[in-house]
């Protein structure tokens, strides 16, 4: 979105070079990743730079005021309560579209927001790779708030780890090692010296937690959660601890805001970079012009359950409406030149929250299609996971 430096990214592109950045990619870790990555970055100009940091501002005030925190409350089902939470998300994902208004200018809107982590670990060693392997400019970064490097792995310990051993610190998944995300994992091992534990291996004695290293009982003191709870139940996991008992664990990030900081909070959230939103049973008739609207189920990742494609048959059939949202299309701006077709961009603004929310570093998801998903992008080049670098 820097014209020079992309006209500079697309004239100096070669497959080879982008082949040999994804053999390094694929190599480093126990895991290749189990998604398309990019053929390239993104440059973000200041100007859209200060307008998703505003638009993420406004949202951070909508989320902490007294209305919403109670209201959210409603989002967790009775039966995945869990106690001890705490007073707010550790991790906070806020990801906007790229739209262009009437006049040229570009506007960030909101498509979703995530009281739950992301790939803290792997987008670290994957702007660390991108700039071995292509020319990206002096003074451009990925990360946010004054970070380096250095800053950004602080953080991330500080908050994971904290003052643990890292040995008694896990992170914790179902079977991790089918998830799409278990690049992540290795990477977040490989920054913090924690290990990587299936939830059905995690035994429980009176309040304590332990895992077994080498045959060795590790008490567990602190868990970077990465299990979705309503995963959990859907899929009928077993294992071996209640966590509905007072636990002598902290949990990081408490499961109640997976529920809180969800797709639930779009419909309360208001202003000028959020779409209009309503949850469907709250709803007594529907619009006559359905093909601007995009049916959501509430607790679904990765695309799963989303019509793009309405009409009132479809949303007759619904059996569970208290479990969807229904949210106006966004039109996507295709500002990313590329050698055919140009690429729409989803920008995911990523937070690290101790005392305060702190922006730490971003996602971008390329497409071409008419959603973000893989599905939607087969046979199409320049497009998948990336990141957006911008003047420091």
């Amino acid at each position: 979105m820097i014209p020079e430096l992309r006209k500079k990214f697309n004239s100096e592109f070669t497959v080879h070079k982008y082949d040999t950045f994804l053999n390094e990619l694929n190599s480093s870790f126990q895991y290749p990743p189990d998604f398309r990555v990019a053929e390239t970055p993104i440059f973000l100009p200041a100007e859209i730079k200060d307008e998703l940091i505003n638009a993420c501002n406004d949202i951070l005030v909508q989320i902490q005021n007294d209305e919403f925190k109670n209201r959210s409350e409603n989002a967790i089902p009775k039966d995945l309560v869990v106690p001890n939470e705490s007073a707010h998300p550790e991790f906070l994902q806020i990801d906007f579209a790229i739209c262009e208004n009437p006049d040229g200018s570009f506007l960030p809107k909101l498509i979703e927001l995530q009281g739950f982590p992301t790939v803290y670990g792997y987008q670290f060693f994957l702007a660390r790779l991108i700039k071995k392997h292509f020319n990206i400019e002096d003074g451009f970064t990925p990360f946010f708030s004054s970070l380096d490097e250095q800053g950004y792995v602080s953080e991330l310990r500080n908050l994971i780890v904290g003052e643990s051993d890292p040995e008694n610190v896990i992170l914790l998944e179902i079977q991790p090692e089918k998830q799409k995300t278990k690049i992540d994992f290795s990477a977040t091992e490989k920054l913090l010296g924690i290990t990587t534990v299936c939830i059905s291996d995690v035994v429980q004695e009176g309040r304590k937690l332990f895992y077994k290293n080498n045959g060795k009982a590790i008490p567990i003191e602190r868990m970077y959660n990465r299990v979705i709870f309503d995963d959990l139940k859907r899929n009928d996991i077993a294992f071996n601890f209640n966590y509905k008992d007072e636990l002598d664990v902290k949990w990081i990030s408490h499961p109640n805001w997976f529920f809180k900081i969800s797709k639930y909070s779009l419909p309360l959230l208001k202003g000028k970079y959020v779409p209009e939103c309503y949850f469907l049973n709250e709803l007594s008739g529907f619009s006559d012009d359905l093909s601007n609207y995009v049916l959501k189920p509430l607790f679904s990742f990765a695309g799963h359950g989303v019509e793009v494609d309405l009409n009132k048959n479809i949303l007759d059939a619904i059996e569970d409406p208290d479990n969807y949202i229904l949210q106006k299309k966004i039109e996507y701006a295709p500002i990313i030149k590329t050698p055919d077709e140009n690429s729409k961009v989803e920008i995911r603004m990523m937070f690290l929250w101790d005392e305060k929310p702190l922006l730490v570093n971003n996602l971008v998801r390329m497409s071409k299609g008419k959603m973000m998903g893989v599905d939607f992008n087969k046979n199409k080049t320049w497009v998948g996971s990336t990141l957006a670098f911008h003047e420091e």
